[in-house]
C-alpha cells in the first residue's frame, strides 16, 4: 500500500504519521505499507524510516504536487489547511491553501483506475453562529468565518465528485482537538489547548470565554483513529453520504479545566481566570448539543469521558498524569 499525507508536519499529521508507521498501514489487517509520502510547506526533521518519503514545498505549486502524487497513492490523508484566525487574516493565501490546493489536489486522483481512497478533513467551522438547539446531520452549514466557507466549498465538490464516481471520497468535519503545543496565533480557537499546557504546569491562565462557555472536543488519539477508520470503511457502505460530523465530547471551559486539573493534580480553580471576549466565546463557547447518527452507524467514536479524552490529549502530549482511578 502506498500512502499519501498532506499537512504531514501539522499537530495531527505528525500523529497520523507516527500511528501509520506504527501499523505499517491504515490497520485493516491486510495491506502492508510500502511508501509513505508526506506533504507539508517544510519539515522540522528529515526521516530516517526507509518508507517515508518527504516532498517539502507548496502544494499548490503544480511541481510540488505533482511529486506528492507521482508514486500513485492507494490512500491519501488531506489535512493541508490554513486555521481559521490566519485564513480570516489573509484570504489570499486561505484561498490558495484550503481552495486552490485542495482543487488541484482532488483533481489530481480523479477517475484514476486504482481509485484511492481520498480522506479529507473538513470542519465543524462550516457551521456558524446563531447554531440551532441540536446540530445534527440536517443541520445546514452556515460559516462565519472564511475559514470555514473555504472548507464547505471543498466539500461540496468531493460531494459532486464523488457523486459522478470519479473520486473515492470520505470527509470528516473536525471539533476541536486537543492538546495542540502553546501557540499564540493561526488557531482563533488556540486557547482551549493552552489551558492544558498552562495548568499542567501550575500556571495562571486567562481564559477568553466564560467558564460556562462550551464547544465540542476530540483528543489528537482519537481523531487519529477515526481518520484511519474512515480509510478503512468499504465504499459498498458508505452509499450517498461522504461528509460526515465526526462525534465528539459536549464540555463547558470549566468541566475541561477541573478534568486537566485532576489528571495532574492541579488546583484548575485557583489557576484559571476567566475573562470573555463576546467575540470569541460567541463563535467558539455557544455549542450546543451534537447528533452525529451517520458517523456513530458507521463506526466512528468519540473518546467517552472529559477524563478519558483529557488523559489521551495529555498522553500524547507528553505530560505526566495520575494514574486513573478504577473505573474511570
Amino acid at each position: 500500500m502506498k500512502i499519501l499525507v498532506t499537512g504531514a508536519n501539522g499537530f495531527i499529521g505528525r500523529a497520523l504519521v507516527e500511528r501509520i508507521l506504527a501499523s505499517n498501514g491504515v490497520g485493516d489487517g491486510g495491506s502492508t505499507l510500502n511508501q509513505l509520502t508526506l506533504s507539508d510547506a517544510r519539515f522540522d526533521q528529515a526521516s530516517s524510516d526507509p518508507r517515508v518519503c518527504q516532498v517539502p514545498g507548496d502544494l499548490a505549486d503544480p511541481d510540488v504536487l505533482s511529486r506528492a502524487l507521482g508514486n500513485g497513492p492507494d490512500c491519501i490523508f488531506h489535512l493541508a489547511a490554513v486555521p481559521g484566525g490566519a485564513a480570516e487574516a489573509d484570504y489570499d493565501l486561505g484561498k490558495r491553501v484550503n481552495i486552490d490546493a485542495t482543487m488541484r489536489l482532488i483533481d489530481g486522483v480523479r477517475n484514476k483506475p486504482n481509485r484511492p481512497r481520498l480522506v479529507v478533513c473538513s470542519s465543524i467551522a462550516v457551521f456558524g453562529p446563531p447554531l440551532p438547539a441540536i446540530v445534527d446531520d440536517d443541520t445546514p452549514p452556515s460559516p462565519a468565518l472564511s475559514y470555514g466557507a473555504q472548507k464547505l466549498m471543498m466539500e461540496i465538490y468531493l460531494s459532486d465528485l464523488a457523486r459522478r464516481g470519479e473520486v473515492d471520497a470520505r470527509c470528516v468535519r473536525l471539533p476541536g482537538i486537543l492538546a495542540r503545543p502553546r501557540q499564540a496565533g493561526g488557531h482563533i480557537s488556540a486557547y482551549m489547548s493552552n489551558i492544558f499546557h498552562a495548568v499542567a504546569a501550575g500556571e495562571q491562565f486567562v481564559c477568553p470565554v466564560s467558564k460556562s462557555a462550551i464547544a465540542w472536543f476530540m483528543s489528537v488519539t482519537c481523531v487519529v483513529e477515526d481518520l484511519l477508520h474512515a480509510a478503512r470503511i468499504d465504499p459498498s457502505a458508505l452509499r450517498g453520504a461522504r461528509i460526515w460530523t465526526l462525534p465528539a465530547l459536549h464540555l463547558t471551559m470549566g468541566e475541561l479545566a477541573a478534568a486537566i486539573g485532576s489528571a495532574t493534580v492541579r488546583d484548575s480553580e485557583a489557576l484559571v481566570r476567566y475573562e470573555p471576549n463576546e467575540a470569541i466565546e460567541s463563535q467558539f463557547g455557544r455549542y450546543p448539543p451534537l447528533r452525529t447518527p451517520l458517523a456513530d452507524k458507521l463506526g466512528f467514536r468519540h473518546d467517552g469521558s472529559a477524563a478519558s479524552m483529557v488523559r489521551n490529549a495529555l498522553h500524547h502530549a507528553g505530560i505526566k498524569t495520575t494514574k486513573p482511578s478504577k473505573g474511570s
